[in-house]
């Protein structure tokens, strides 16, 4: 059975901001599976995402993290206003623009849960040292969403070519192997 997009999006946001609450400070400068990028990183691209998104809802402008920004409260201000908006049925029904597909907002979240915040939470976790383990349902809604889209997301700072997976390996495997993912 197929979760609501408000608890699927409650699931993963959940579990970045849990990774975000308890990454030890020393590990921020740690690198990501992203290249060039610290777990600091990953963390501030997926709450400028996050306000981005909120930002093409209400039509208004967004900041990415600064770098003396409190990421927690950044995380939990960004989430707390994407959860709002998704149990608001007018808010969640609104139609984004161009820049977004012009497609519904809860449609949006969940592509951006399942494509960037889930896969950016294993990243996370890989480069600070906590559990790796995703959002089993996570895992399908975006294999779902993004093996159709395969060459589309092969461009620069987007992901890079796909890895082999054994023919045996788990569904989180060949999902972050097919965005490659190193595992």
């Amino acid at each position: 059975m197929e979760s609501s997009i408000q608890d699927l999006y409650g699931r993963i946001a959940y579990r970045f901001g849990h990774l975000i609450e308890n990454c030890p400070p020393e590990k921020w400068d740690q690198p990501s599976p992203c290249p060039g990028w610290t777990a600091w990183d990953v963390a501030a691209h997926v709450i400028s995402n996050h306000r981005r998104a909120v930002a093409g809802l209400d039509d208004s402008t967004y900041d990415a993290p600064g770098p003396d920004e409190d990421l927690l409260r950044a995380w939990q201000s960004a989430s707390g206003v994407v959860k709002a908006a998704l149990y608001d049925q007018k808010r969640a029904n609104t139609l984004l623009g161009e820049e977004f597909g012009c497609i519904p907002f809860e449609e949006f979240v969940k592509r951006m849960a399942c494509a960037d915040t889930l896969i950016h939470t294993w990243d996370l976790a890989r480069a600070t040292g906590q559990g790796e383990t995703l959002d089993a349902e996570g895992v399908s809604v975006a294999m779902a969403i993004l093996v159709p889209e395969d060459d589309d997301i092969r461009v620069p700072g987007a992901f890079g070519a796909k890895c082999s997976s054994t023919a045996d390996a788990a569904p989180q495997t060949r999902l972050l192997n097919f965005l490659g993912r190193q595992v």
